[in-house]
């Protein structure tokens, strides 16, 4: 720590902190306008300088180090006069059409004119055409542009797609998509969060209301485990006494948090219902009382699923959730080779990491959060990042320094060679070592495809990494051979000092298995909650009784972050709920949030009221929520042989939903509701598979049949197409918690045109 005055004040920084974060820290204010938290000084504004004793000239405090001993005055006469003079010539010519500008009441344009007292103006520039551009969800307004570079730096340092520019002209500069005509991104949104004016704007939103006008409710991204921040922002959709609540956009706290495009446009999923169905409900609590079975989707709160534990241990119902139970099982090998419950890594420790290996993860698609803390760490750190799988993905070439294709199947062996190579020397127990020793790595490596030189290569890349983070996804969680795989991974924390992060396949999959006592399904009857069953509730707007969506409900998350994090209501539901139905059957509370602080402790929760967890930000940053105890549990170091790998053969599908889809919830979605769920392969795959771009076939994947229409991406290889489940409804949950490589028959049955 070192001790600076700022303003005559004594300040405590941390060594190389910058001024500006030194000050932040201490609740003192500078202005800036185009500084981000989130990414590197973008030094573009000139609103942060500050004099500091001793140094000639003004110092920009977003970049200059804060010094031991540093005197630093933030406010002054000339001070005042320069920023004024720098919000003079952003507003040279900047349009004042306030009143239908979406960013109008959120401006910080508007805000520092106010501040600054810019009421006149000495400067002028000859105006000229500026265009108005539109790519998909994403709007363009140059005239309005101020070019912070916010936009550009988010969409390289945070988001990795690295798909616009500043085309540089003088007074003509404006945002372009980089090398490319039209935009080519994955639509996240976040450039149109950072704009501090209404240059990126929202298509959808824009002239529909205005900021002052919105209601902002606290709530966490409902769509992948993640469970990203984010404010769902509603009002009256008319004037008249009997209009509804609407969702108009989500937004997130920019400076700390950034959420994908599922999560920004996919945000108005509601179940309406025009009252409660009394008779409907009667038969609910029937449903249950003689239920075999409950089975049900890990896209539920954690007070749901204790609700449901609850109704299990009166009724004695196997109640069943696959995906939550093989991730119950992989955290429970991990454990039992660590001797600790959960792992230890996480977001903040991945992005803090300079040496990375995914492995068994489409990872861009699967979980964004976790992609872009890779960039983050790509970007800040240098990070050497190590992807494997047996496909590549184009979109992440910005950050990968080595890909790595192995086969389908063969995860085992992959992390088994990779805990030989680079575990080599640092395992203490002799079993383990000589085990690992004795693997056929010749085999292994022949039957994966993967090389010893391309093991050796990865050994080179992390030689010299101090901080090194291992994610695991869901190819390996719902493996056959899970529970050996993840006693593998647990390797590498306990006797490689790596951060392994194994990424929940859904919202609540960890909230899930840690509180639910978990069951194969029998035959008998099955209530299915959100999910198939004879009885069905649903908030998907079909089944047997309708359930609340997620953004119609309070409760908390458990995230892959092992954080509990809480959602509110966003919008009113006039039906029924689960604790209603609980309720009626004896399992009493009067609201479903009082399970809350009834959430296990043995299993690393806190006896917290939902009242009472935190959801805020600070200068510091994100505090929202609280983190799971991670506590002792009983070491079990043994391992099982490697098992044979397996073989597949010819054309081979792969359970993966586009970028903006995560099941039917962002299906329901307005904005995202069009997408096609098409079937995606290569060249060399319609070849083996004997079809031609647009073919519509019919697949049955274990189990659950599917029409497809087939498209060639000239961005795939090999013989594995991408098959999505997102539009599937109820039926998706059928299918998650299968291995997600299967081979099917492929029956063309007609083409996309008929």
């Amino acid at each position: 720590m070192i001790t600076l005055t700022i303003d005559g004040r004594k300040v405590e920084a941390k060594k190389g902190d910058t001024i500006l974060q030194a000050a932040r820290r201490a609740g003192m204010y500078i202005p800036t306008m185009c500084y981000l938290s989130k990414v590197k000084p973008i030094a573009s504004c000139r609103l942060c300088v500050v004099e500091v004793e001793g140094a000639d000239g003004f110092i920009l405090s977003c970049q200059a180090p804060a010094l031991d001993g540093m005197e630093v005055r933030t406010n002054s006469a000339e001070l005042y006069g320069h920023r004024q003079n720098i919000m003079k010539l952003y507003d040279v010519n900047h349009p004042l059409e306030c009143g239908v500008c979406d960013k109008s009441g959120a401006c910080d344009l508007q805000n520092k004119t106010l501040e600054f007292n810019v009421g006149s103006q000495e400067f002028s520039a000859r105006d000229h055409k500026r265009d108005l551009r539109k790519w998909q969800f994403i709007g363009y307004d140059e005239s309005l542009c101020i070019l912070c570079e916010k936009c550009v730096h988010v969409c390289n340092e945070v988001i990795g797609d690295d798909a616009i520019e500043i085309h540089y002209g003088g007074y003509g500069s404006k945002i372009v998509p980089k090398g490319t005509e039209e935009l080519e991104c994955t639509n996240c949104g976040e450039c149109i969060a950072v704009c501090p004016v209404g240059a990126m704007i929202s298509t959808d939103f824009q002239y529909k209301a205005n900021a002052w006008e919105l209601e902002r409710v606290p709530a966490s991204c409902a769509h992948c485990s993640a469970g990203c921040q984010l404010y769902y922002e509603r009002r009256y959709a008319g004037i008249d006494a009997g209009s509804e609540q609407k969702i108009y956009r989500a937004t997130n706290e920019f400076e700390f948090t950034t959420l994908c495009g599922a999560g920004r446009f996919g945000y108005d999923f509601e179940n309406r219902v025009e009252g409660k169905d009394e008779a409907a409900f009667a038969k609910a609590v029937e449903a249950f009382k003689k239920a075999k079975n409950v089975r049900f989707t890990s896209r539920i709160t954690n007070e749901e699923a204790l609700i449901l534990q609850k109704l299990k241990e009166k009724y004695g119902f196997n109640l069943v959730n696959d995906d939550a139970r093989n991730y119950r099982r992989f955290l429970e090998s991990y454990g039992a080779m660590t001797g600790k419950s959960l792992f230890g890594g996480s977001l903040e420790s991945l992005a803090d990491a300079d040496g990375i290996i995914v492995l068994g993860s489409r990872i861009l698609t699967d979980n964004p959060a976790v992609r872009y803390h890779i960039t983050m760490a790509s970007k800040r750190h240098n990070a050497r990042v190590i992807y494997m799988h047996p496909m590549e993905d184009v979109q992440m070439k910005n950050v990968v320094t080595q890909f790595v294709k192995y086969e389908v199947g063969t995860e085992e062996g992959v992390l088994a060679l990779l805990a030989k190579t680079l575990l080599d020397g640092k395992i203490d127990i002799k079993k383990i070592d000589t085990f690992l020793k004795d693997l056929d790595e010749g085999y292994f490596s022949a039957e994966s495809n993967v090389g010893e030189e391309e093991i050796e290569e990865i050994r080179r890349q992390l030689a010299r990494c101090k901080r090194v983070a291992l994610v695991i996804g869901e190819d390996c969680i719902n493996h056959d051979r899970a529970e050996n795989i993840a006693r593998l991974a647990a390797l590498f924390e306990r006797f490689g000092g790596m951060e392994v992060l194994p990424v929940a396949p859904k919202t609540n999959s960890l909230g899930v298995a840690l509180i639910c006592d978990l069951d194969e399904m029998a035959e008998g009857f099955t209530v299915g909650y959100n999910a198939p069953g004879d009885f069905v509730l649903s908030n998907l707007g079909e089944g047997d009784l309708a359930m609340p969506a997620l953004n119609q409900q309070e409760g908390t998350f458990t995230t892959l972050d092992k954080r509990v994090v809480p959602t509110h209501v966003a919008l009113p539901f006039a039906g029924y709920c689960l604790n209603d139905i609980a309720n009626a059957l004896g399992v009493e509370a009067a609201y479903t949030i009082d399970y809350t602080q009834r959430l296990p402790e043995e299993a690393g929760f806190e006896k917290i009221r939902f009242d009472d967890i935190p959801y805020r930000f600070d200068n510091n940053g994100e505090v929202r929520g609280y983190a799971l105890r991670r506590l002792k549990c009983a070491v079990d170091s043994s391992l099982e042989e490697i098992a044979d790998l397996p073989e597949f053969n010819g054309p081979v599908l792969y359970r993966c939903d586009p970028v903006l889809q995560f099941g039917p919830q962002t299906h329901r979605a307005e904005q995202l509701a069009d997408e096609e769920a098409a079937l995606l392969g290569s060249a060399q795959f319609a070849a083996a598979a004997k079809l031609k771009e647009g073919d519509r076939v019919k697949l049955n994947v274990h189990g659950c049949e599917m029409e497809r229409v087939f498209r060639i991406d000239p961005d795939l290889k090999g013989t594995v197409a991408l098959n999505p489940t997102f539009d599937l409804g109820l039926r998706e949950d059928l299918l998650s918690s299968n291995y997600r490589y299967s081979q099917s028959k492929i029956e063309i049955v007609g083409h996309a045109n008929e």
